[in-house]
């Protein structure tokens, strides 16, 4: 029985029509995409799925140039997974035409020290780098006019990585933004001589800082005077507030400073000596300030401790547990000693435990007690 259905099934097999085979890649083309471009960037080991994901736009463009994009960092050294990683975290970039890409690389080592190095630049920024040609003149005015006032290359290197629009606006613009820095400086008695490192620090803490209006800061800095503070301290801050410029406003400065003191229960004088300890006061908005001085005050933690402590206060409610219970299995009591054994980056914060492990393990030595001599 089973031989004749296996017979009949075999017959009827030989009268269907076969269907015609089309082998499958893994890089499916998806309807109105460019073949070319799926099949380059499929060679190139990108992963197209994440390209279709978040930039599948890019795949339905003409023309592309994906081998010569790809060509051109593979001369600079990138490696075949460093190219398929830019490519598919920025694949706009295969748009761009490869002459200008020439030019953006000309620009760009103009500044950095070696094609190494821009090429770890575009692997972290590749939007910064594969930016529009039109952009190209504004670019080389403003590398020389940075280059004019003595900046350092690799913090000019720096901002074009991380604040590209300050380098595709018209130079103009920067002039006028570093003049007002600058004359700020002066006014607040910063010293000429240290005008270069004070700058470059500045711009190195914070790149975004040129594309604010300039009447921003004028804005800040007459509030805070207002506020009691003097020129020495002014320009701390200035120097501190890594957003100085970009982040703050008098309206959010005085409402931080409000809740501040009506919080601590100080004076103004007492706040603003609090504020110099702890610049990074003037960011948080009321509702982060509330949480974290009601964590610190939870955790047993006085009020004159973190008066005297401030900067106590730029860690999370969460990071502070986590701190007080490592602190506090090493026989710390934060209670009783000073936070700035709980302060501090994660590092800083590692050496104390570190110094309080040591400090267990290690005898104690009682310097009045006799010593014992050779019999």
């Amino acid at each position: 029985m089973l031989r004749l259905v296996a017979a009949s099934l075999c017959l009827r097999c030989q009268h269907v029509t076969p269907l015609p085979f089309k082998p499958r890649s893994c890089a499916t083309v998806s309807s109105a995409e460019n073949l070319q471009t799926v099949e380059a960037l499929y060679d190139l080991s990108v992963d197209l799925q994440k390209v279709r994901k978040y930039k599948g736009w890019v795949l339905h463009q003409s023309p592309a140039y994906t081998k010569e994009v790809a060509g051109l960092l593979k001369d600079m050294g990138a490696s075949g997974p460093i190219i398929a990683h830019i490519l598919a975290i920025h694949p706009e970039a295969i748009l761009c035409n490869p002459e200008h890409m020439q030019t953006q690389r000309d620009l760009w080592m103009s500044v950095c020290p070696n094609q190494k190095e821009l090429v770890g630049i575009i692997e972290k920024f590749p939007a910064s780098f594969f930016t529009s040609s039109s952009h190209h003149d504004n670019q080389r005015n403003n590398i020389a006019y940075f280059r004019s006032l003595n900046l350092n290359k690799r913090i000019i290197t720096k901002l074009m990585a991380s604040a590209p629009q300050s380098f595709s606006r018209p130079v103009e613009q920067n002039q006028v933004m570093a003049h007002t820095l600058q004359q700020a400086y002066r006014e607040l008695g910063g010293e000429e001589a240290n005008m270069k490192i004070w700058l470059q620090k500045l711009l190195s803490q914070n790149p975004f800082v040129f594309l604010k209006s300039p009447e921003v800061l004028r804005q800040n800095l007459m509030f805070l005077r207002d506020r009691g503070f003097s020129t020495a301290e002014l320009l701390h801050l200035l120097s501190k507030l890594r957003g100085f410029v970009t982040e703050l406003n008098p309206e959010s400065m005085h409402r931080t400073l409000t809740f501040s003191q009506n919080t601590i229960g100080c004076s103004e004088a007492e706040l603003r000596d609090i504020i110099l300890k702890c610049p990074a006061l003037l960011y948080y908005p009321e509702s982060t300030l509330d949480e974290r001085f009601k964590g610190l005050l939870r955790a047993g933690i006085s009020m004159s401790q973190i008066t005297e402590t401030p900067t106590v206060l730029e860690l999370t409610t969460q990071i502070v547990n986590y701190r007080i219970q490592r602190l506090k299995a090493r026989g710390y009591d934060i209670r009783t000693g000073s936070l700035d054994a709980l302060n501090g980056t994660k590092k800083d914060f590692e050496m104390s435990i570190g110094r309080l492990q040591l400090r267990r393990q290690r005898p104690l030595f009682n310097p009045v007690a006799p010593l014992k001599g050779d019999d």
